[in-house]
């Protein structure tokens, strides 16, 4: 067991005989800093010297925290201005803008793959679909998707297949909402109610497994087996990512392998499978297949770990008051992973979900008064380093200059 997790410590894979990577450690150097951090990277320099085996991996990153605190700074992801100069020396907007192009008549696509007589059910399953999501995958998906057949043949158009997985995409992490928040009892989402605070429980899980059902018609209509496996995957890590998460360990560096292993297959493993699966059907080499993977993993758990900071700190800033959700549901995210290093009391409290009174309160605090937040955060930035590292290995073009921005993007949001 020891020696699978230092494996996985390393940037290998978390299975041993894996069809495909885990969450691995997000690689230490990063891209260059400005001028002034000098003196931070010839710490970065002398990491690598480090026997990182004998390191636990939560104190390692520690370590890297308290010794290069300023050389990432969230302050270092400055946003591309409208119409300013990318990289690949072209001009765009924004890449919400260039990814949404692509996918005008997304929701009314996704509403005609729905095809429901049944007008309780119908409604039901649309509910979501309203426009009103960030449509964060879709865009990732579409300006992958295009980057690559640059990449590969200079094309400039998305195919019909390719533009499909965005579909599904959206469609698959909508339905993963439906049944999250049966389980989490959850009765509010994007500013309304939830589908089973309207209909019911046992009515919301008949209508996620429709979506998913409607996902996977539209996914055989593609006709490729290599990317009906490489999506069907998804399902099968959002499966395994409930079990993980209504599960916790004892042994703290088991618990935080645990929790960065749900983080993945709950969150990453859509990201990174939609990602590779349009570089398959855009692209013939497997190199790049493995940079779109990784990229789409990497910029998917760092979008995680900051919707786990947020859980902390979004409402404290914009209401005065915070939600502590993940606490509420006795999960123990990051924020309070880090914080039980400097309050070991907390390890009582997390192994009984916080389920005593009192529990959510007192850990709040706990975490508000350590560093937790802000080594998520830095963890966050590790990652989203990689994914900046992996997509800048395919030719500059506007839509991979959208995908670096967007990984930095992922940093800054407040919502």
């Amino acid at each position: 067991m020891a020696s699978r997790w230092w494996r996985w410590l390393r940037g290998c894979s978390w299975r041993p005989a894996a069809r495909r990577p885990g969450p691995g450690f997000p690689g230490l150097a990063g891209p260059p800093g400005p001028p002034a951090a000098a003196d931070a990277h010839a710490q970065v320099h002398r990491w690598k010297g480090l026997d990182l085996s004998q390191i636990p991996y939560i104190n390692l990153v520690k370590h890297l925290t308290s010794a290069c605190p300023n050389v990432y700074s969230i302050s270092r992801f400055h946003h591309t201005t409208p119409d300013s100069k990318t990289h690949s020396g072209e001009k765009y907007t924004d890449p919400f803008k260039l990814g949404w192009r692509d996918l005008k008549g997304l929701y009314e696509d996704i509403r005609k793959e729905l095809l429901i007589s049944t007008s309780e059910l119908k409604e039901m399953s649309e509910y979501y679909f309203d426009g009103k999501g960030k449509a964060f995958r879709p865009i990732i998906v579409a300006l992958m998707a295009r980057a690559c057949n640059i990449h590969h043949n200079n094309s400039r158009h998305v195919q019909a297949s390719q533009r499909t997985i965005a579909l599904i995409a959206e469609m698959i992490h909508t339905a993963s909402l439906v049944h999250d928040d049966v389980i989490d009892d959850a009765s509010s989402r994007r500013g309304k109610h939830t589908v089973n605070k309207i209909w019911g429980e046992k009515k919301a899980v008949l209508a996620g497994d429709l979506i998913l059902s409607a996902a996977s018609i539209a996914l055989a209509r593609i006709g490729n087996t290599t990317v009906i496996s490489i999506l069907t995957q998804v399902i099968e890590d959002l499966v395994r990512g409930e079990f993980l998460q209504l599960g916790s360990k004892e042994n703290e560096n088991e618990r935080f392998a645990h929790y960065l292993e749900k983080t993945f297959k709950k969150t990453a493993s859509l990201i990174a499978n939609s990602c590779k699966a349009v570089s398959v059907l855009g692209c013939p080499d497997p190199v790049v297949h493995e940079i779109a993977y990784q990229y789409g993993k990497n910029v998917g758990i760092a979008f995680q770990l900051i919707d786990d900071v947020l859980d902390f700190t979004s409402c404290s800033d914009q209401m005065g008051k915070p939600t502590s959700a993940d606490l509420k549901l006795g999960l123990a995210t990051g924020p309070v992973l880090f914080a039980c290093q400097q309050f070991p009391e907390m390890n009582a409290m997390i192994m009984r979900r916080f389920s005593l009174p009192g529990d959510v309160d007192r850990a709040r605090q706990y975490v508000l008064q350590s560093d937790g937040v802000q080594q998520t955060t830095y963890l966050a930035q590790q990652y989203c380093h990689e994914a900046i590292r992996e997509i800048s290995k395919l030719r500059p073009s506007p839509e991979r200059d959208a995908l670096i921005q967007l990984s930095e993007i992922v940093l800054t949001r407040d919502k």
